[in-house]
Order: C-alpha cells, then structure tokens, then sequence
C-alpha cells in the first residue's frame, strides 16, 4: 500500500478546502482503525502540527510506521544536539513509542547554515542510538537538493508532487532519488483541497489561475473521472514514489480515497496543468498580498 495518511489534519485545521475543521479524537481513532484494516503501514506527523502528535499517542499507533519532523531550529541554540534530542524525546512521549521510523528536518536549508553540518551529525546520531530509524528532509522545491546533499545523504526526502506541481518529476530528482536508493514520499497530491474545490467556491485570490481551472474541470467532465481519483493516480502512478501521503479528516473521506487509490484504469492522458509559478504551488504564499 503506498497511501501514508497524514497526521496535519489531527492537529490542526489543515487545508483550503477543509470544512470540518481539526480532527477530533474520537474521529482520529476511527480513521486510523480504517487505515489499519487498509493495510496503510505509514503515518507522517510534525512537532509543528499542533497537538497532532499528542492525538496519534491517545489513539494508538503500534505497527505503523511513523514519520515525524523536527521544528525550524532557532537561531540562538548552542547545543545542537542537546536540541535535537530534546525534540526527538518530545516526540517520542507525545507518540507514546520508543523510537520512529523516520525523522525529516521540516526546514531543509538549516542543513547549508554555519551550524549545518552540526545539525545533519544530530540526526544521525538519533540514528545511531536507535531512536529513528532512518533520518531525512521535507523539501518544497527540488532545487534544494542539490546542495542539501552535499552535506548529507538522507534517507527519506518528502516533497510535493501533484498535477500541476511537477517540479520533483520534471527536474530529474525523482528519478536521481530513487536510483541512489533514497525512499521518496510525496504529499500535496490534491494541493491542500485546491484541486478538490468547485471552481465556483474557489477564493477569489485564485481567479488569476482561471484558464488552469477551465482546462482542469473541462477534462473532468469530459473523462468522467472524480478530481479525487485523477490527482491521487498520477503520484501513485509513478513507480520511483515509495508514499504518497495524504490526509483526511473523516472516515468517508478516507474511505472514498482507498477506492479512489484501488482504482488503476484511469485514463493516462492526464491533462497538462504542470506549472511553476510559486504564488500557486506553494500554499505558503497564498496570503501574501
């Protein structure tokens, strides 16, 4: 099963879509009971989601895999791997686990700062001590790799990939990542609801985009294929991608998304809304004036 479920929405509410707000508790251990008789074996998590961590610990998460990321390090830290593990302990008592299976930096270009080098030796020194099993870092553009790799080698790099950010795909990495042997998880397959919205409840602050979203329902309608089925395809359709993670905030929605993920005859003539500009693919700016 290569659908991880999204721990964001447990502790915050996530998404541009999202009309339920954040996950409650008794919500939570529901979809993770779904995810557990799906066979999804991977969750992914953040210290910067909020209580999200906290929520896993309450509900129970034995036998999955567990992702989670470091905070943005502050600038001010002199012991940085006294830091590390401090937030590395967080987590594990939050989570209510002795150790995890992977551990990404949320901000990866902290790893080409004067305390870099210092910061990948913390990681793999959790490594080490076998409170992760494999370390690595979340990217927003594949641009970052370059240099991020010549400080370290991770293990696990997450970055967006969806139908119209192709970015991961298109430079080369996803191809580069996986013949080195690095596992590749992908999020933002729906772009944070974006994809999923009628064109008419859409923000007016997307309006700039319009042709894109012509383009994008008028294949809809003409494929007779649900949004959510043609965007969680195509990352899962690409055989050098390890996860796709994706989150839900219901059990319905969680369950219509495994049939949507179980489905393979989807037509491949998927349309071309590839796009590169930052104000759209990436969420962090969509409330800049």
């Amino acid at each position: 099963m290569k659908l991880a479920l999204g721990g964001a929405q447990f502790g915050l509410a996530y998404g541009v879509s999202n009309q339920r707000g954040q996950v409650s508790r008794e919500v939570a251990r529901e979809i993770i009971g779904l995810a557990r008789q799906a066979g999804v074996d991977t969750i992914d998590t953040a210290i910067a989601y909020g209580d999200s961590e906290a929520c896993l610990g309450e509900v129970g998460i034995g036998n999955f895999r567990v992702v989670t990321k470091l905070p943005p390090m502050p600038d001010d830290i002199l012991d940085i791997t006294a830091w590390a593990r401090d937030q590395i302990k967080g987590s594990l008592d939050r989570l209510g686990v002795a150790s995890v299976y992977g551990l990404l930096l949320h901000r990866a270009d902290q790893l080409l700062g004067k305390q870099g080098q210092e910061l990948a030796t913390a990681l793999q020194n959790a490594k080490q001590d076998g409170l992760v099993a494999k370390v690595g870092v979340s990217i927003y553009d594949p641009e970052q790799l370059a240099a991020v790799m010549t400080v370290c080698r991770p293990d696990i790099v997450q970055a967006p990939l969806n139908l119209l950010d192709r970015r991961l795909e298109a430079s080369g990495w996803l191809q580069r990542l996986h013949d080195s042997g690095v596992e590749v998880h992908t999020r933002s397959a729906f772009l944070q609801g974006l994809l999923l919205m009628n064109k008419a409840a859409m923000p007016p602050r997307f309006d700039r985009w319009r042709a894109i979203w012509d383009a994008w329902h008028a294949w809809l309608d003409a494929h007779d294929v649900s949004a959510t089925r043609a965007c969680i395809q195509y990352p899962l359709s690409l055989h050098q991608v390890d996860r796709v993670v994706v989150g839900v905030s219901s059990t319905a929605e969680f369950q219509m998304l495994l049939s949507d993920a179980a489905v393979v005859a989807v037509p491949t003539d998927l349309p071309n809304l590839a796009c590169t500009d930052p104000d759209l693919i990436n969420p962090s700016n969509w409330n800049q004036p």
